[in-house]
């Protein structure tokens, strides 16, 4: 793994194609990385709270990630589940540094 300014650097920005989201491994945690279809990048843990479904496998827009199980979403500002029934997830900075997606925990 290779850091940046204390981010760490998950992979090159041409394997995340705008649109899709894709799970990585950062620090012992899997965090959700999203391209936006605008080429901006937002980032989630990984993992559902409801039963733990795989959030980068979900549809998204600017505002928010919809998990393919259950269709809990969560906002991409604060993490907040927005029918307010369960809990949040974590988000992160995270940014195109050169070519490479960089994810701050």
């Amino acid at each position: 793994m290779t850091r940046v300014d204390a981010g760490v650097v998950v992979g090159p920005m041409e394997d995340l194609l705008p649109g899709e989201g894709r799970a990585y491994a950062v620090d012992g945690r899997q965090i959700a990385v999203f391209r936006m279809t605008d080429g901006t990048l937002r980032a989630t843990d990984a993992v559902c709270p409801h039963k733990g479904g795989p959030l980068a496998d979900g549809q998204f827009d600017l505002g928010q990630i919809v998990c393919p199980l259950h269709q809990y979403a969560f906002r991409f500002t604060d993490g907040g589940c927005a029918s307010g029934e369960i809990g949040s997830v974590g988000v992160y900075r995270v940014e195109d540094r050169d070519g490479q997606i960089v994810v701050w925990l």
